[in-house]
């Protein structure tokens, strides 16, 4: 009788310590695949990111654009 108690708490504490452990594997997955996914969008930002020539050669375009817009109002002004 006792003996079969001490198996069955055995089984009962090996099953909880199995089901315990594939949570923490199943949780430390999810961790790992979201690192992961992490990391690719890290590395995609830092080749995608302007650099500083692009980045003069765009503000020089949208200078010159907002010049333009600035002599067409003021003669717009002038004519009034």
């Amino acid at each position: 009788m006792a003996g079969e108690l001490l198996m069955e708490m055995a089984d009962l504490w090996s099953g909880t310590l199995t089901f315990a452990l594939a949570f923490v594997g199943f949780v430390l997955r999810g961790y790992v695949l979201e690192l992961n996914r992490l990391q690719i969008l890290l590395n995609r930002t830092r080749e995608e990111y302007v650099t500083k020539v692009d980045s003069s050669a765009s503000m020089n375009r949208l200078f010159s654009r907002l010049d333009a817009i600035d002599a067409k109002m003021d003669r717009i002004l002038e004519r009034k």
